[in-house]
C-alpha cells in the first residue's frame, strides 16, 4: 500500500535577486503555472468535496470554547479563518499534484476512489444510507446524491466513519492520505507576499532571524562557492568548464554515454557522513568529488517560510511514509544532508552502546580510545555547547513538569552558541549559527581543493571483477568510480566519475537502493533498518493565566531540543519543531470545526514526544519504499514514555493534554485535576499500530527524524553489510559513511555517533590510500 507520499516537482532555485546568484530566498509560488495530476474533471470533483468535508467554511461560534486562546486578534481574522475552506482556490489541485508522486499503489487507490464517489454507484458502495437523499416529509425519493453533491455535514460523517474502518483499511488509508495533504496544504501555501490567510488567526507568524554578532564574526555568505557546481543551471560545455576550472581531469568518452571525470574519491552525499569524509579526505592531500542531488543554500537564502522550504530541503518534502503506512520520515535533501535542518542536538555516543557495539558485534573500533578521539574532534569542529541562556515555550514547559515531579531534565548540547534562540533550525538556521557540514566539514574539504556538484543523482557504482579477491571473506568485485545523472534539461550525458575510492554516504534510506542498483548482494543491506520511533503527546498552556506567566513565548519559537528527560535506558522524552503545516497533518481530526478550534490553540501548544532505542527492525525495499513496524516491546516503551511525557506536562500546568491517537484522546485537567482520575486516563493511553493493520479503529502515525542500520557494520559478511572499517563485504575500494553502517539504534541524536564513526571510516581510507602510494 501507500509509501512515500511524494512532494511538489524538484525545481530550480528561483531567480535570483539583484546581486546575487543564490540570493532570493525559497519561496513558493501562491499557483502554479499548470497542473499535471492527470485526474479528470468529476475526480477532482469528487477530491474537492473531500477536502472541503475535512476543512469546511463555518460560522463562527458565538459561545466559544472556553479551553480557546483569548480573541484579541481581530474578529476579522477569526471570521476569515472559519469561513475559508480547503474547497477554496487551488488546495485540491495541490492535493492532486502530491497525490500523484506517492508510490504507484496509493496513487491508484485514491484514482480509484475518487472515480467511484464521482458515480452515484460508488457513492452508495462507500457511503452507504448518508449518500440517500429523502424529502421534507421523510418520504424516500429513490435516487442517490453523488459524493460532492452530498452535504457536507453527511461528507464529514462519511469520513469519520472511514477513518474507524475496522476492516476496510483502504478507506483508512484514503482518509489519512486525504486529511495529511489537505491540512498540509491548507497551512503551508503562501501567497505572493509569503503569507497565509489562516496565520495571524492562530497566532503564527514567520519568525524573523535574530542575528545578534559583530560583523567580524559573521559566516561567509557563500562559504562553499569556490567549489560548488550547481549543474541546475548548465548545459554540457559549461558543465565541463566548471569541472575544469576546478581541478578535475576531464577525458572524451569515445562511447559519447558519458562525460568522464577522474579523481582519487567520490562520495554521494553531503550530509553528517559525506561532509566528515570529504574534509578528512580531502585534509590528507585527495582530490575529493561530493554528489548531492540537492541544492545549495545558505543562511541568507532560508526563509522559514514552512512549505517552500520543505519542499526543497527534506526528501519527499517531508511527506514520506514508510509502505505499511506506520511512520512519517524526515531527512535531509539539501547541501548539509540532514545536519542542515535537523534540531541541533549534539549528543555524544553513550558509553554503553559503544560498549555493546564493541563486545557484542565484534566492532572492536568502537571500544577504542580512537573513537573517543573522534568525538572529541567532532564536537571541536561544530562548536559545541552545553548550556543555553534562554529556553523556549516547549522545553521551558517541559523542564517545568520534570522539577514539578522531582524528575531530571537535562541540557542538550548543542551545535551553535549559547544564546541561539532559534525556532526555525529544522528550515535551514537563518542566523547561520547552527553549524552543519554546510558551514563546517564540506567548508574545510572545499578549501582542500573538494568539489562539490549539486543537482546531481548517483545512478550506480561502477563494479569490476577484482582478480585479487575471492574466497570466503574475499571481495569478487573492485569499484573503480560512479556513474550519476545531472538533473539539468542543458546536459545531454551522464557523468562517468572515475575513483580510487567510493564513498556512499547517501543515508539510511538512500544508500541500500544504490547498492543494490550496482550490483551487491549481501543480505543485510537494507535490512536492520531502526527508526528510534517518536510518539507524541500534547498540553495546551491558556495564554495570559497567571500559573503560565513564567511559560511565555510561542511553541514555534526558540531552541527546539535544550532540555531531555530520560525515561529508562532506551527511552527518553524531548520536544519537536512543529510548523504549522506539520502540526495540523499529525494531529487527530474529528470534525472541521473541532479541527479548527485546535488550531486555534496552535502557538500555545506545547508537544512533548517519547523516542525508543528500538529493537525491533525494517526494511528498505527500494527507493523511496521503506518497511517498518516497532515491536511489541518497542510499542510497550513508546507507550510508558509516551505516558510520562503527559504526566510532565499536566505537572507543569497544562489546561488540557492528549495524543496523536485518531480518537482524539484527551484531558481536561484545569479545576483541580485528582490523581485517581489522571491515573485512568493514562490507563487509556496506548500508541496506535498504524491504519494499516485491519480491526483497529484507534490508531496514529509515529514519526522519526533518524534512520540508522539499513547496511550495518559486521565482523563478517554473515553479521554485516560492511566490515569494521566500513568497507563493502562485496567490492573492493566500495565504501559505507553513513547513519546505515551502525549496528543497532543509538537511542540519543544520532548526528555525533554518525560523525564520529565517518570520521574513523575516513581516517581508515586515508591509511588505506597511504599504504597503497607507497607500494
Amino acid at each position: 500500500m501507500p509509501a512515500a507520499m511524494a512532494t511538489q516537482e524538484n525545481k530550480p532555485p528561483p531567480p535570483a535577486a539583484a546581486g546575487g546568484r543564490r540570493g532570493s530566498p525559497l519561496l513558493r509560488r501562491c499557483k502554479r503555472d499548470g497542473y499535471t495530476h492527470g485526474l479528470r474533471p468529476p475526480q477532482m470533483e469528487a477530491l474537492r468535496a473531500m477536502c472541503g468535508a475535512l476543512i469546511p467554511s463555518l460560522p463562527v461560534d458565538p459561545e466559544g470554547d472556553q479551553q480557546q486562546p483569548a480573541r484579541g486578534k481581530g474578529h476579522d481574522d477569526l471570521e476569515r479563518f472559519y469561513r475559508a475552506s480547503a474547497a477554496d482556490g487551488v488546495i485540491p489541485d495541490e492535493v492532486a499534484e502530491m497525490v500523484t508522486r506517492c508510490v504507484w499503489e496509493a496513487m491508484l487507490l485514491m484514482r480509484v476512489i475518487l472515480w467511484m464517489l464521482s458515480t452515484r454507484v460508488g457513492t452508495l458502495a462507500l457511503c452507504g444510507r448518508l449518500c440517500l437523499c429523502f424529502s421534507d416529509n421523510g418520504k424516500f425519493f429513490p435516487f442517490v446524491c453523488k459524493f460532492a453533491d452530498m452535504p457536507v455535514k453527511r461528507r464529514e460523517q462519511v469520513l469519520k466513519r472511514w477513518s474507524k474502518a475496522r476492516w476496510l483499511f483502504p478507506l483508512k488509508i484514503t482518509f489519512l492520505i486525504a486529511k495529511l495533504l489537505s491540512h498540509y496544504s491548507f497551512y503551508t501555501m503562501v501567497n505572493e507576499n509569503s503569507d497565509n490567510p489562516s496565520w495571524k488567526a492562530i497566532g503564527y507568524s514567520v519568525p524573523e532571524p535574530d542575528v545578534d554578532r559583530p560583523p567580524e564574526e559573521a559566516p561567509s555568505a557563500w562559504p562553499l562557492d569556490a567549489g560548488i557546481v550547481e549543474t541546475r543551471s548548465l548545459n554540457d560545455a559549461t558543465l565541463l568548464r566548471s569541472l575544469t576550472e576546478r581541478g578535475l581531469a576531464v577525458k572524451a568518452d569515445v562511447s559519447g554515454a558519458h562525460h568522464t571525470v577522474q579523481c582519487d574519491v567520490v562520495i554521494v552525499g553531503s550530509g553528517c557522513g559525506g561532509g566528515v569524509a570529504a574534509a578528512v579526505l580531502a585534509a590528507a592531500g585527495h582530490k575529493v568529488i561530493v554528489v548531492e542531488k540537492g541544492d545549495y543554500f545558505t543562511a541568507e537564502s532560508y526563509t522559514s517560510v514552512e512549505g517552500p522550504s520543505m519542499e526543497r530541503l527534506y526528501e519527499k518534502g517531508g511527506i514520506f511514509c514508510t509502505s505499511n503506512v506506520t511512520t512519517i520520515m524526515f531527512t535531509g535533501a539539501t547541501v548539509g544532508g540532514g545536519s542542515a535542518i535537523n534540531w541541533s542536538a549534539s549528543i555524544r555516543t553513550p558509553e554503553w552502546v559503544t560498549k555493546e557495539w564493541a563486545r557484542d558485534h565484534g566492532l572492536p573500533v568502537f571500544g577504542t580510545p580512537e573513537y573517543a578521539r573522534a568525538m572529541d574532534a567532532v564536537c571541536a569542529r561544530l562548536a559545541v555547547t552545553g548550556g543555553c541562556r534562554q529556553e523556549g515555550f516547549q522545553n521551558k514547559a517541559l523542564r517545568r513538569g520534570c522539577e514539578a515531579l522531582g524528575l531530571r531534565g537535562d541540557a542538550v548540547p548543542r551545535n551553535s552558541s549559547e544564546g541561539h534562540f532559534c525556532g526555525s533550525c529544522h528550515l535551514g538556521c537563518p542566523t547561520g549559527e547552527k553549524r552543519g557540514t554546510d558551514t563546517t566539514w564540506l567548508v574545510d574539504a572545499v578549501d582542500r581543493g573538494a568539489v562539490i556538484l549539486t543537482g546531481c543523482k548517483a545512478e550506480r557504482f561502477i563494479l569490476e571483477s577484482n582478480p585479487g579477491g575471492g574466497g570466503d571473506n574475499g571481495r569478487s568485485k573492485k569499484c573503480v568510480g560512479l556513474v550519476a545523472a545531472c538533473m539539468s534539461d542543458g546536459i545531454s550525458k551522464k557523468l562517468r566519475i572515475e575513483a580510487k575510492v567510493s564513498i556512499s554516504a547517501c543515508g539510511a534510506l538512500m544508500t541500500p537502493p544504490l547498492l543494490r542498483n550496482s550490483g551487491l548482494k549481501n543480505r543485510h543491506i537494507g535490512r536492520n533498518l531502526h527508526l528510534h520511533p517518536v510518539s507524541m503527546a500534547w498540553g495546551y498552556f491558556p495564554d495570559g493565566t497567571p500559573e503560565n506567566a513564567e511559560l511565555s513565548g510561542k511553541c514555534y519559537e526558540g531552541g527546539i531540543i535544550t532540555t531531555m528527560h530520560r525515561v529508562t535506558a532506551r527511552t527518553i522524552i524531548q520536544t519537536p519543531a512543529l510548523g504549522p503545516g506539520c502540526w495540523a497533518s499529525l494531529i487527530p481530526w474529528e470534525s472541521g470545526r473541532d479541527m479548527k478550534e485546535r488550531m486555534l490553540r496552535y502557538a500555545r501548544t506545547a508537544h512533548a514526544f517519547a523516542l525508543v532505542r528500538d529493537r525491533g527492525a525494517g526494511h528498505v525495499d527500494g527507493e523511496g519504499r521503506v518497511r517498518y513496524a516497532p515491536s511489541r516491546e518497542d510499542v510497550e516503551e513508546l507507550r510508558n514514555g509516551l505516558r510520562q511525557a503527559l504526566r510532565i506536562l499536566v505537572a507543569a500546568g497544562a489546561a488540557e493534554v492528549g495524543t496523536h491517537r485518531s480518537d482524539g484522546l484527551r484531558l481536561r485537567c484545569d479545576g483541580g485535576l485528582r490523581d485517581e482520575d489522571l491515573e485512568a486516563f493514562l490507563k487509556e493511553v496506548t500508541v496506535g499500530e498504524g491504519p494499516m493493520l485491519p480491526g483497529p479503529d484507534k490508531w496514529a502515525l509515529h514519526c522519526s527524524a533518524h534512520q540508522m542500520g539499513s547496511c550495518r557494520m559486521g565482523c563478517s559478511p554473515k553479521d554485516g553489510a560492511v566490515d569494521g572499517r566500513g568497507e563493502s563485504w562485496e567490492a573492493e575500494g566500495l565504501y559505507v559513511c553513513d547513519g546505515s553502517v551502525l549496528p543497532t539504534a543509538v537511542g540519543v541524536n544520532p548526528m555525533i555517533t554518525i560523525q564520529s564513526t565517518a570520521y574513523c571510516v575516513s581516517k581508515g581510507i586515508a591509511e588505506s590510500l597511504a599504504r597503497d602510494k607507497k607500494q
